[in-house]
């Protein structure tokens, strides 16, 4: 198979001026800045201690198990990133790669799965953001007022769409600060929780057992898919790193490398701090037993007067931290995803604007943060639990998308799987089977969420995950037929603006 040329055409805008690529800032990140906002983005600390005692509930020890399980479609998933990657660098990544392998139609709704996604998780991290700062500042009756939580959640959205629009190196230094925080608590949190179950200091401490990872240990196949289901989402967000790879230096290969770089340190993080909490609480139903319906939301808080003690606030700011990260790195990938869309016709020019100072998608960054405040006010004005409920539909938009890019992998490699061993594994057969897998979790997660039992809140009959979840990505064809029917839409869906044999836009490696 002949690959795409690897041109680097330039951009010309309305008023016929040319820009190199599409006017980012080009080699602005490294390896490791791009690994910290891979990271950055999955929010590590909020995201353990959210979900991890739900797992337990769901599989009891085999806790890693659910762990490991879930990380193998993330991994096969990182490898055609890494190849769609290599072969075409494009900020738009799902959609341009989608759009590639199979038409326009598919790629316009892998990117619009994108934004919805982000826009979901948006309203969900800016909630954790507003009622721990409140928190942090000791004041309870404001972190339990809907109202004073909601306004400081919009502030924190405001604020960290300025930082996301004034330039990506600055917020990867600021992100570089907040990850040694998490880290340090995550590091701490283990560590003492280590410590206080071989010490005797908890009382319903329980023995590592390696039994703990075995499979076949395994009692429920249901309570096993639910949990795996949950763990996905502990994951989303590394795909970060590839949707800034035109602002990467070396952006066919860094961004893959980084991506894989972030799933491997998110799964030992995970597994060594989940068996240390597992050692110090036990799995009973009371007190700080992991099973304890009362504990499930937030395991680390319930833990951490015991483990941190006086330095509790620690672990408040840490938490805090581990959200305010995850809202300003959501909305750099999903803000270059739809100035990818407007560069190739798929959205109005206006999304391709790029601010001439800071190098940014301006428009685009504005755009997505206006989108999460009104998400969010909305969500939130109807009720929390139609709010819990939309965070729990956004892995459908996540296992949507990872499943198009991994099944995009395939297909467009079609013609050269048999090249090489290394094209047939990494090109064909582990895409292949991250494929699969997310669209089993998709399809498994859409007929979960049509039970009432599964949400917390009925809406037309059936669940609220499964109508929001599902609603929003039909929604997405109904935008997409609106801008069809735009005169300024026909390159695009004719495959003239962008299709297989489009040239590469991005700019040149450094």
């Amino acid at each position: 198979m002949s690959k795409a040329p690897r041109v680097h055409l330039g951009n010309i805008t309305d008023t016929g001026h040319i820009h190199v690529g599409k006017g980012l800032n080009t080699g602005a990140l490294g390896v490791v800045g791009s690994t910290v906002i891979g990271l950055a983005s999955t929010a590590p600390l909020y995201s353990l201690a959210a979900t991890l005692g739900w797992v337990i509930l769901a599989v009891g020890p085999q806790a890693p198990v659910a762990f490991i399980a879930a990380c193998i479609p993330m991994v096969f998933a990182a490898f055609a990133y890494q190849e769609l990657n290599r072969e075409m660098p494009d900020c738009g990544t799902t959609f341009v790669w989608g759009t590639k392998a199979f038409g326009p139609v598919i790629g316009w709704i892998g990117g619009w799965a994108v934004a919805v996604s982000a826009i979901m998780v948006l309203a969900n991290v800016a909630e954790i953001s507003g009622r721990y700062l409140w928190y942090l500042v000791g004041n309870d009756d404001f972190a339990e007022n809907t109202a004073i939580v909601v306004a400081t959640g919009v502030v924190f959205i405001a604020l960290m769409t300025f930082i996301s629009t004034i330039g990506v190196q600055i917020g990867e230094r600021l992100q570089m600060v907040l990850m040694i925080i998490q880290y340090v608590a995550l590091a701490a949190f283990g560590t003492l929780a280590l410590i206080g179950a071989m010490n005797g200091t908890s009382e319903s401490a329980v023995a590592f057992d390696w039994q703990w990872f075995n499979p076949a240990a395994l009692d429920s196949w249901s309570g096993f898919i639910e949990a795996v289901l949950l763990c996905l989402f502990i994951y989303w967000g590394w795909d970060t790193c590839l949707a800034l790879n035109e602002e990467t230096k070396n952006p066919r290969t860094t961004p893959g490398r980084s991506a894989l770089a972030t799933i491997v340190v998110l799964i030992v993080t995970y597994l060594g701090v989940s068996v240390a909490v597992m050692m110090f609480a036990g799995f009973g139903d009371t007190g700080i037993g992991l099973t304890n319906e009362a504990n499930l939301d937030d395991v680390f808080t319930v833990l951490r007067d015991a483990l941190f003690g006086p330095w509790g606030w620690f672990l408040i700011l840490a938490m805090l931290v581990s959200a305010a990260s995850s809202t300003q790195t959501t909305i750099l990938p999903t803000a270059r995803g739809t100035l990818s869309m407007a560069v190739y016709r798929a959205l109005p020019a206006k999304f391709a604007s790029v601010h001439p100072r800071f190098k940014t998608p301006w428009f685009s960054t504005t755009v997505m943060g206006i989108a999460a405040i009104v998400y969010y006010v909305v969500m939130s004005m109807i009720s929390e639990s139609v709010l819990a409920d939309s965070l729990t539909s956004m892995g459908l938009a996540v296992a949507l998308y990872y499943a198009i890019t991994s099944f995009a992998c395939v297909w467009y490699f079609r013609g050269q799987l048999f090249d090489s061993a290394r094209n047939f594994f990494l090109q064909g057969l582990l895409p292949l089977l991250g494929g699969l897998m997310l669209a089993y979790a998709f399809i498994q997660s859409a007929i979960d969420m049509i039970s009432t039992d599964y949400s917390e809140t009925v809406l037309l009959g059936v669940g609220g995950a499964f109508v929001i979840g599902i609603g929003a990505i039909l929604f997405g064809f109904v935008l997409m037929g609106i801008w069809w029917l735009r005169p300024g839409s026909k390159p695009f869906f004719r495959g003239e603006s962008l299709n297989r044999d489009t040239p590469v836009l991005v700019p040149d490696e450094g």
